[in-house]
């Protein structure tokens, strides 16, 4: 009895002096798939001080690292965080402070929610966004009579699902001094038989976005705040907010500083003259910080496929009556003089460019001024339809596809009529576009698209709509495999937010972002895929969402 008792405190002693390393946080019992580029799954890591300081056996951890918190994941999968490399972070968070037009069926619902709103908010304007014409029994585009009944002297303006497209009554556009006679570059004022219909599109919902009153710095807190309440519970540790002014990127730092910002969020800034003369000429070079990354600058190349404003080689297919091609919205010169300004800094170029035309546009500037192969990681996102003879393009010069994978499920039903057959099979090409440069970074554009990881993930891989539909995926030839669409929403995500040297893949000396998953989203069954969902997320090792 004696002698074992003696061997046993040996032992605990020689156990003690050998866990000579304290950390602050060890996950134990896990399936931690770490992306990185050898592959490697592990069974426990250990983190101390928001790092990653080892992984291996579980074992080898718990012999080497002692710690306050010892988490037993019960064998559950884990990921490095998501990214969403393309989407509207505080347009989300606003929007959801606005009236939300989704999933309705008529332009009369619109206009019975309009009255609903009013009744309890006291605003000046009624704002709304997210109707979709695709979805109604009519789709063509409405028009403004209901609306001027309703509310004959309360401006309104009701965005597309897009952005793009919205509709405005008579008292906005009055205020906006939009007439039949109104011209603006870049942008369409729809007239028919003579009259305006209210429908705008592009630079010309700008007109109007411009005078409405801009949201204070408290309701852009407040939706930054509910914003991130959203994606931390989705599993996004790292968002792409394509299209913030100063003002907004100086708040998301002084948030950061505050200590209420979690999430952490690479910023594109949006494509105006104070932005650029701040970012470029004052400061002179990206912000980098723990939790917010300013480097960058976001362009619009033309409008959206489902409003008909997205620029195209060849005419729509379903306006054969009248040869509309979309249309750029700014002159190709303008895109090129900022291409040159930008290439002589280390901020980065990203263009939205939905139609063919747009694309080639684009793609030809870049290659001018990239000259070549290149680690500047300049962007097209969207790159929705594009020319066969254009894809060369993004390898020659290193041009990365930032693409969003629900887009296609969204629009597949639909997007046959603006494009027919044969052009339709030249877009949402996602596996093409990945063999370019063997990588592609993919987002949701939310709000535009749903918030959801898992679903960008289906839809990249299923190429299905979240009823399952088609049967057998939407051009499966262009679906990534299940490898390559979680790299797209980790580790190349990363590399095209200039972040994969410390995020992105859960290996030693990165960052602790990371999330725990109710089932293996790599190797479940693809009915099943849509059932996972986010147990935990950790941000720099610290739990900011979950059990």
């Amino acid at each position: 009895m004696i002698r074992n008792l003696f061997f046993l405190a040996v032992v605990l002693l020689l156990n003690s002096c050998y866990k000579s390393e304290k950390a602050d946080l060890i996950i134990r019992n896990a399936n931690i798939v770490s992306m990185d580029q050898d592959s490697s799954v592990y069974e426990a890591m250990a983190i101390k001080d928001g790092k990653i300081i080892e992984l291996g056996k579980e074992n080898q951890i718990l012999n080497k690292y002692s710690a306050d918190q010892v988490i037993d994941a019960g064998t559950a999968t884990i990921l490095p965080g998501w990214y969403d490399a393309h989407c509207h972070f505080l347009g989300y968070g606003l929007s959801k402070m606005q009236l939300e037009l989704y999933d309705l069926p008529s332009m009369e619902a619109i206009v019975d929610a309009c009255k609903t709103y009013q009744q309890s908010n006291s605003e000046e304007w009624i704002v709304g966004r997210g109707w979709d014409n695709t979805d109604w029994q009519d789709q063509s585009f409405p028009n403004n009579a209901l609306l001027n009944i309703a509310f004959p002297d309360t401006p309104v303006l009701l965005r597309r699902i897009d952005g793009h497209g919205a509709l405005a009554n008579q008292k906005a556009l009055d205020l906006a001094g939009i007439t039949d006679t109104t011209y603006i570059p870049g942008g369409h004022i729809e007239i028919l038989e003579g009259r305006l219909t209210g429908m705008l599109m592009d630079n010309a919902v700008d007109r109007i976005l411009d005078i409405i009153p801009e949201a204070s710095e408290e309701k852009k807190t407040q939706a930054i705040l509910r914003a991130q309440k959203d994606c931390l519970a989705y599993g996004l540790t790292t968002v792409t907010d394509a299209g913030l002014n100063k003002d907004e990127a100086q708040l998301l730092l002084k948030m950061e500083q505050e200590g209420s910002l979690k999430i952490r969020v690479y910023v594109m800034l949006s494509d105006n003259e104070e932005n650029l003369a701040y970012y470029l000429d004052t400061i002179g070079e990206p912000i980098t910080t723990e939790r917010v990354n300013i480097r960058g600058f976001k362009f619009y190349g033309d409008g959206s496929l489902g409003s008909r404003s997205a620029c195209l080689i060849k005419p729509y297919y379903d306006l054969n009556d009248t040869i509309t091609y979309g249309f750029m919205l700014k002159e190709a010169a303008y895109f090129k003089k900022m291409a040159e300004r930008i290439h002589q800094t280390d901020f980065q170029m990203c263009t939205h460019c939905i139609g063919d035309s747009a694309a080639r546009t684009l793609l030809n500037i870049y290659a001018e001024v990239l000259g070549g192969m290149n680690d500047k990681r300049w962007r097209i996102e969207h790159a929705q339809v594009i020319h066969p003879d254009d894809y060369d393009l993004f390898g020659q010069n290193s041009i990365i596809p930032s693409v969003q994978p629900t887009h296609a499920t969204s629009d597949m039903l639909w997007a046959v009529n603006r494009l027919g057959e044969k052009r339709l099979k030249d877009s949402y090409a996602y596996k093409m576009l990945m063999q370019q440069n063997l990588m592609i970074a993919l987002g949701t554009d939310f709000p535009i698209e749903n918030i959801s990881p898992v679903e960008t993930f289906y839809a990249a891989t299923a190429r299905k709509n979240l009823e399952g539909n088609p049967k057998n995926g939407f051009q499966l030839e262009n679906a990534l495999n299940r490898w390559t669409a979680m790299l797209g929403m980790t580790y190349w995500a990363a590399m095209a937010d200039f972040e994969e040297t410390y995020k992105g893949s859960l290996e030693i000396g990165k960052d602790a972002d990371f999330i725990i998953l109710s089932q293996d989203i790599l190797s479940v069954p693809e009915e099943l895929i849509l059932e996972t969902y986010v147990k935990s997320t950790y941000i720099l090792g610290e739990k900011v969402y979950g059990e």
